[in-house]
């Protein structure tokens, strides 16, 4: 009896305690199963270019992730749960109850189980500048780095693209427009230019946002620093000369952990 006894509650050491709490207490919650199967992706550092070496990587980390999860996407359609995959972490989030956790958890497959966490970003205050504080034609950030010294070399970002996950983007920013990825000087395409990993509303971006949306202006202030340049004096950014893309993990100063994964899925 004490060995079926141990058995029986064997699985509770794979999770983490918020979650069984969350188990104790409500009727649905969420939580990420991770797989014990992880992509190796050490051959990747033989192959020569940049391009050979994503394409292995991204290849190595879909095919573990098909390989390793078919078990436990079987047992959480047969138990009507809410799922979703992700590949570029070998993990599942989840959305059920407690019946379901004790199952999931119960797979020899699933390593561990940990809480979709949620993390605060602090509200960006913003002010408007008195003459005597307006910046300078280049940035007290970028001298004080010597990035302006670089430029004199002439290298300003050429040829790169530049990736942010935050708050979302104003990409008709006069600072941020023409470096934008998805602006071809006269039109817009956010195709795989921009993606928004919030799914739900409750800020003025709404949810899905179908372009670059910022409800917060953090993420509009940080791709400012990499690559800002009005055109005119006001040179903020680090790489002038670089593309960007984003992504929005963040929905009213609360971003979670799938939304973070779901952004580097999307780059």
């Amino acid at each position: 009896l004490s060995s079926m006894a141990q058995t029986s509650t064997a699985w509770r050491a794979k999770v983490d305690p918020v979650v069984l709490k969350k188990a104790e207490t409500e009727p649905a919650f969420e939580f990420v199963a991770i797989l014990k199967q992880q992509a190796d992706l050490s051959a990747a550092d033989q192959l020569e270019t940049k391009e050979e070496k994503g394409t292995f990587v991204f290849n190595s980390l879909k095919a573990a992730a098909v390989h390793s999860q078919n078990q436990l996407t079987t047992l959480l359609t047969s138990l009507h749960a809410t799922f979703r995959p992700f590949w570029v972490v070998n993990c599942v989030l989840v959305t059920a109850d407690a019946k379901t956790l004790e199952a999931v958890a119960n797979l020899a497959s699933v390593e561990s189980i940990i809480e979709n966490g949620k993390y605060t970003v602090s509200k960006t205050i913003i002010s408007a500048s008195k003459d005597e504080e307006a910046p300078a034609a280049i940035a007290w950030g970028v001298t004080k780095t010597k990035a302006d010294q670089v430029w004199a070399l002439g290298y300003k970002g050429q040829g790169i693209t530049i990736a942010g996950e935050d708050t979302g983007y104003d990409w008709k920013h006069a600072a941020l427009k023409k470096t934008y990825r998805g602006w071809d000087g006269s039109k817009a395409n956010h195709n795989y230019n921009w993606h928004d990993a919030v799914h739900t509303t409750g800020s003025s971006c709404g949810a899905n946002s179908p372009e670059p949306c910022d409800d917060q202006q953090h993420g509009t202030h940080t791709m400012g620093t990499m690559v800002g340049d009005d055109g005119g004096s006001n040179q903020i950014g680090m790489a002038p000369g670089a593309k960007w893309m984003g992504c929005r993990n963040i929905n009213e100063n609360v971003g979670t952990l799938a939304s973070y994964i779901e952004c580097f899925e999307f780059f």
